[in-house]
């Protein structure tokens, strides 16, 4: 497998880049995310118009680039870098994904030409308080023990199949409290048929109530979603489609692009600094020219670049992508930890950006870990600790040795 990056996929790298310098970075981060939207829809509006952002990784029959996982990655590596707040990740990275796998073919053309094109945003709203859990990385999700597992609490659906209704509350969906849809997890058929399915709720639909959450990254909005006999469409066909299948597929790809943007997170917290400790000088010389300092930033430099690696290697194989988030979850964490470390002083300081890149680090890794967790259900998927039957009825693990 060819490893390198391509020509188009280095230039969509660049223009993002060049376009986030002029427009965003972390000083334009306050009055981003002080709108009602919890993003600047000025810059939204640009990078899906020029660049096509949410549309990388969608079919060109729905208005999408055609390009593949691993273009979504590498944006979201540049967006993660300039710490951008944007619905990019959970309309394109999470929706999209289940609307193009379960939804029917009238559904799709309605929807994701709409979400290509940057006027429609999505927000993927599932019960239970773990979003990892649900989308299988910390757990299997499959009992949907998650989402209320039939009884009482998570979300139910009720009514007829062409007229249901839902009943519940998700807790700490990202970006929930602003996206024009809502994807939601809801179980029917009661107890003794419980099964989950995924409905598709407008932004402006009768009964339902969103409120915005104090998080700790103020980048990644976080919303609680109360549904109080709201109209639903399922997304689907019929109640036959396997949703938790479908939930851990996406949650895969996810992690992968994921991945992808808290390597950049880290990276972004590293280059900055060892432009400060070049230009900070202390008894007469660069504090970056003292061997202690450079042996610490040279064991980050080589945490970060070992984490692109997983992250690019699961951008091509989502299989890969719940170990790669590991990784680049705990490089992430390190590293913005040790850049408030090396900033000495100043990095403690409300008005610099180290600690923006230590809240994400932090706020990725409550929100899609923890990096133990992830690392566990893996091994438990790849039969580590014995064989273990999938969904399919194949051992996990079967074959090796």
């Amino acid at each position: 497998m060819d490893t390198a990056l391509t020509t188009e996929q280095h230039e969509i790298r660049r223009a993002l880049r060049d376009l986030l310098a002029r427009y965003g970075g972390p000083g334009a981060i306050p009055a981003a995310v002080g709108t009602a939207e919890g993003y600047d829809p000025a810059l939204w509006r640009r990078l899906a118009g020029d660049l096509g952002l949410p549309g990388l990784a969608l079919a060109e029959e729905y208005g999408g680039a055609g390009c593949t996982t691993t273009e979504l990655a590498l944006a979201c590596e540049e967006t993660g870098r300039a710490l951008l707040p944007s619905p990019l990740l959970a309309t394109a990275a999470l929706a999209a994904p289940l609307i193009a796998a379960l939804g029917t073919p009238d559904q799709r053309a309605a929807l994701l030409p709409r979400i290509a094109d940057g006027t429609l945003t999505a927000a993927l709203a599932l019960p239970g308080g773990s979003l990892a859990t649900a989308l299988g990385l910390t757990g299997d999700n499959r009992d949907g023990t998650w989402a209320g597992g039939g009884r009482a609490g998570g979300i139910q659906a009720h009514g007829e199949a062409g007229e249901r209704r839902l009943y519940g509350e998700a807790g700490r969906v990202l970006d929930g409290h602003s996206a024009g849809l809502l994807l939601v997890a809801a179980h029917t058929g009661g107890y003794p048929r419980s099964r989950t399915q995924v409905f598709l709720v407008p932004g402006d639909a009768s009964g339902l109530t969103r409120t915005r959450l104090t998080a700790l990254d103020e980048t990644r909005p976080l919303a609680r979603v109360e549904l109080r006999d709201t109209p639903a469409e399922p997304l689907g066909a019929d109640d036959t489609a396997d949703a938790a299948a479908a939930l851990a597929a996406a949650g895969r790809t996810a992690a992968a692009i994921l991945a992808a943007e808290a390597v950049g997170t880290a990276a972004g917290a590293l280059e900055r600094t060892v432009e400060y400790v070049k230009a900070r000088e202390q008894f007469g010389r660069a504090v970056g020219s003292f061997q202690a300092v450079k042996h610490r930033l040279a064991d980050l430099y080589v945490r970060v670049e070992a984490a692109r690696s997983a992250a690019y290697h699961a951008a091509r194989d989502p299989e890969a992508g719940p170990l790669a988030l590991a990784q680049a979850l705990e490089a992430a964490r390190i590293t913005t930890g040790e850049a408030v470390q090396l900033h000495g002083g100043i990095g403690f300081t409300w008005e610099h950006e180290a600690h923006r890149y230590l809240k994400r680090a932090a706020g990725d890794e409550l929100l899609f870990g923890p990096v133990h967790r992830l690392r566990d259900h893996a091994a438990e998927r790849a039969g580590l600790f014995g064989p273990t039957t999938a969904a399919s009825g194949v051992p996990h693990g079967a074959g090796v040795r």
